[in-house]
């Protein structure tokens, strides 16, 4: 029996992968164990393979040429990878000759192909998938998003004089008179959603998607047709409430084998990093796939040497190991990394260095600043005071205070993962009788912090402080009590400081898990005039004592970089 042309490249590509000749991730290794072991059990499962229908979607592709760079005007070409995506998704049936697949999952790293391939897709379910009035839509959040993938189809069908006899090309649409069958750019912008009968749906970077309404709109426009194909193609994101990681994670499940779907198809590319209990941030040492390590690119590229360069993720790299902001996009985009943050502010490694040690009581009787962050009543408060070093070479260091709602703690352990139960037992949070934040317990603090150490000011957000403000000052505070805006007016200054302090390991933290953790969670925005402060809106989880810590450090520059002599005055304001 003869061996048709991608059947040998696609099993020489499953055999490189899981012989290790290309470097692979555990998910691309799983999703070709996957392909081989359904052939073996095929029957017995009501499904087949249908070879020859895989190597038609493959043929097909010769008629389309690339349009840009430096390919531009010659026939596209799959790669190996490619060539397996489109083998497996295509070739499995089922009994009855339909599609097996009906929803698709590719996630990698960005300039792999992935557009141009998907728009190959597109214009092949338009044209040769024998479906009559065939509806096929190119997705996206924002109109000019979902026309990427459809005008790189569109050069597609102007480019290839076998394409141009049988598709009319309109402004944004191309279609078929003879079968009344479309392809358009599709948005959750669009006018109405409403009435569409979905043969073909790409949805370009499904990360970046904040609602799942235009998946689900797209997923239930499927109903009428008999095979039709739902494909995502994005690279991570950062998001884990978001619809993508939704399938992210389903992805995973079917992979392992958790979740048996025989309808959906799914593969990852990126590099291999440490399951459960993993910190939140990614490290250097992601078991065993150093981001740093080139050798390991090719995991979350495996266009790489092709459409993807070398040199210019080497040159990223370089940049990304010295600025914080980089780090994060390098690891999203470069190497298909889901990480905590939309901009990791601090590089884990520079954080890490200034968990020396603070010893609460070595500290009595030095002077500080503390800053006060109550957040929501119903989650974590924080409290945090910083000491200025006496001599030179010494740390700033850092003492911090959290507070939970007891009857919350179990709730934000089984839904959200975070360990508060353990940090409670440690010591490191502090538990309130109730749902709501007992603030009677801060106030108690704060009144034995004043006792045991030289607290000159305590700097608080207005927003939502006044019963505990008027507290303070019932106890006597009000000459320490300083209102700290959260604008960049106030913020920009001790953020850039605080952020000079980590990078010179300057500051001394005492490794207090709570505050790594909000550490790793936040992310900064900037304005034009480039000042930066915490931003938590766009953190994915709590950073009140980060937004605590800043306050504090404003304190503390105002008065020991000026050296200033305290005036007896009464409540300031910022």
């Amino acid at each position: 029996m003869s061996v048709l042309p991608s059947e040998a490249v696609v099993h020489q590509y499953i055999d490189d992968v899981l012989d290790g000749t290309i470097p692979a991730c555990r998910w691309v290794k799983l999703a070709a164990e996957r392909h081989l072991r359904d052939l073996d059990a095929a029957a017995e499962r009501g499904l087949c393979f249908d070879a020859s229908a895989a190597q038609l979607v493959i043929d097909f592709f010769g008629l389309l040429r690339h349009s840009k760079g430096e390919w531009a005007g010659r026939t596209l070409e799959l790669e190996p990878w490619q060539q397996f995506v489109t083998w497996v998704l295509f070739g499995w049936q089922n009994e009855d000759g339909t599609r097996r697949y009906r929803t698709a999952y590719v996630e990698v790293a960005r300039k792999n192909g992935k557009s141009t391939w998907a728009a190959g897709i597109g214009v092949y379910l338009l044209v040769a998938d024998g479906e009559p009035g065939a509806e096929v839509y190119s997705a996206a959040t924002k109109r000019d998003q979902a026309r990427i993938v459809h005008a790189e189809a569109t050069r597609m069908v102007k480019a290839s004089p076998a394409l141009r006899r049988r598709v009319t090309v309109f402004r944004d649409n191309l279609h078929i008179e003879g079968t009344a069958s479309k392809y358009e750019p599709l948005s959750s912008d669009y006018d109405s959603l409403d009435g569409l009968n979905l043969h073909g749906g790409i949805v370009d970077e499904l990360h970046a998607h904040k609602t799942r309404d235009l998946w689900d709109v797209l997923d239930t426009a499927t109903g009428s047709r008999l095979q039709a194909l739902l494909l995502a193609i994005t690279t991570a994101g950062y998001d884990r409430n978001s619809v993508c990681y939704e399938k992210h994670d389903y992805t995973e499940k079917v992979l392992s084998g958790a979740v048996e779907d025989d309808t959906w198809f799914g593969i990852i590319y990126t590099l291999d990093q440490r399951r459960e209990g993993d910190p939140a941030h990614v490290t250097d040492d992601v078991e065993g796939d150093a981001w740093g390590n080139e050798t390991n690119w090719i995991k979350a590229n495996p266009n790489l040497g092709v459409s993807k360069k070398l040199d210019d993720m080497r040159r990223k790299a370089i940049y990304a190991a010295e600025v914080p902001a980089a780090l994060t996009n390098f690891l999203r985009k470069e190497l298909n990394i889901w990480t905590q943050s939309v901009t990791k502010w601090v590089p884990w490694e520079h954080w890490n260095a200034c968990g020396k040690a603070v010893d609460p009581l070595g500290l009595r009787g030095r002077r500080c600043y503390g800053g006060l962050d109550l957040s929501s009543n119903t989650d974590i408060s924080a409290l945090v005071w910083v000491f200025p070093p006496e001599v030179d070479g010494d740390s700033y260091q850092v003492l911090c205070r959290f507070w939970v709602p007891g009857e919350r703690v179990r709730e934000r352990v089984s839904t959200d993962h975070v360990p508060y139960d353990a940090w409670v037992r440690q010591g490191y949070i502090t538990t309130t009788p109730g749902n709501v934040v007992d603030y009677d317990f801060i106030l108690a603090q704060v009144g034995e912090d004043l006792e045991t150490y030289d607290a000159h000011e305590l700097a608080f957000d207005r927003w939502g402080a006044t019963k505990i403000q008027t507290d303070l000052m019932e106890m006597g505070c009000e000459d320490f009590l300083v209102q700290f805006g959260q604008g960049y007016a106030s913020m920009s200054g001790p953020t850039k400081e605080l952020e000079r302090l980590i990078l010179g390991h300057e500051l001394a933290h005492g490794n207090n898990p709570v505050l790594n953790w909000m550490a790793d969670n936040l992310v900064v925005r900037s304005d034009p005039a480039g000042n930066i402060k915490p931003d938590k809106e766009r953190s994915i989880e709590r950073i009140d004592g980060m937004v605590s810590l800043v306050m504090a450090l404003g304190r503390a520059m105002v008065h020991e970089q000026a050296g200033s002599v305290y005036e007896e005055r009464g409540l300031l304001t910022l």
